[in-house]
Formats: structure tokens, C-alpha cells, sequence
């Protein structure tokens, strides 16, 4: 293993997409604290602006060992640390239709899809919660606790599907299935 004092370190993307942020959170708390991994969160800018609008921004800052926040596809340089070793797994979730779409598409100009795209390149597993993974109706939980009934579109779903095919992803679910999955890769070390 290729971490700093061989301690496991994984990189975890937020995106804008509020959809279970809150419940996500919790999942990354809980697997930091049972296993004693060094999680580094990297905001887009729009996942930083979510963060400030459900509230969670301190949290997510005081909770986890880092917060770097996009400023362009390569900085902060997680790209870079992704292929030289320094994480053993880059988890986006929850993701946007966006961020889904650019890295199906294997479109590289965000920090995030350029990330996942060079970490692939790596053979580093990459872990995505996609918001807009089954067509039809969704319900998600505003800030001021309001419910918002969304249409999940076919196109959507379909870029999801391409992700389940592109060997070295893995798609998930819900926050349980992330957990459940990254607790068989902590398992591994």
C-alpha cells in the first residue's frame, strides 16, 4: 500500500446534488470512526454551495481530516494524488446527472470527473451514488425540511447505466449500499 504510514485514505467527492446528502454524511462518519480512515472531502463549487444550504458545511469541515473546495479540473490536484497511489478509492456521492454524464461521457473538465477519469486510469476503484439513478418520481428532503417532488429523466438513467459497464466503477444505490461496499474494500487492507 502506497499511503503515508500505510494508513488508508480515500477521497470523497461531493457534488451539488442535496439527495441524501445528510444520510451520506452520516455514512462517511460512521466508516471513519469504525475504521480509523483518513477521509479528505473535496467540494465542486456546487456541492460547497449545497453544504452551505442545508446547513452542513461546518460539520462536513469539522468531521473529516480535510476540505478542499474545486477551483479547476485540476486543483486542488486530486487527479494526481489519485494516480500516484495517495487514496485507495474515490467515492462521489451523492453525484449529479452532471458529474454522471460528463465522466459516462468521459468528459474531464471538472474536479470530480476529471478525478474519476484519471483514477480509473490507475486502476483506483471509483464509487458512485448517482441522485438520478431510476426513471420516474423522486421525493428529497429540502433544507427547511419541505419535501420537493423531482422527474428523474431517461436520459439520466441511461448514463447511469453506461457508468455500470466501464469496468473499475461501481454505482450505488443508496447510502446503505455505499456503506455496505466500502466496508468490503476497507476489509481488504
Amino acid at each position: 500500500m502506497n499511503m503515508e504510514k500505510d494508513r488508508i485514505r480515500l477521497a470523497w467527492g461531493i457534488t451539488g446534488a442535496g439527495d441524501r446528502i445528510r444520510e451520506t454524511i452520516d455514512v462517511m462518519k460512521r466508516l471513519k470512526e469504525k475504521h480509523s480512515v483518513e477521509i479528505r472531502v473535496y467540494a465542486s463549487q456546487a456541492g460547497e454551495q449545497v453544504l452551505k444550504w442545508y446547513k452542513l458545511l461546518d460539520e462536513v469541515k469539522s468531521s473529516f481530516d480535510r476540505f478542499y473546495v474545486e477551483k479547476n479540473a485540476n486543483s486542488p490536484f486530486l487527479a494526481g494524488e489519485l494516480q500516484i497511489g495517495k487514496y485507495s478509492a474515490l467515492i462521489i456521492a451523492p453525484a449529479t446527472a452532471n458529474t454522471v454524464a460528463k465522466i459516462a461521457g468521459g468528459i474531464a473538465d471538472t474536479l470530480l470527473s476529471n478525478s474519476a477519469l484519471m483514477a480509473l486510469k490507475a486502476f483506483v476503484p471509483v464509487y458512485i451514488m448517482p441522485s438520478d439513478y431510476r426513471e420516474g418520481e423522486v421525493v428529497t428532503d429540502l433544507p427547511d425540511g419541505k419535501k420537493l417532488r423531482l422527474r428523474v429523466r431517461k436520459e439520466d438513467v441511461e448514463h447511469v447505466e453506461k457508468l455500470r459497464s466501464v469496468d473499475g466503477i461501481h454505482v450505488l444505490e443508496s447510502p446503505e449500499e455505499l456503506e455496505s461496499e466500502i466496508e468490503k474494500l476497507l476489509s481488504t487492507f
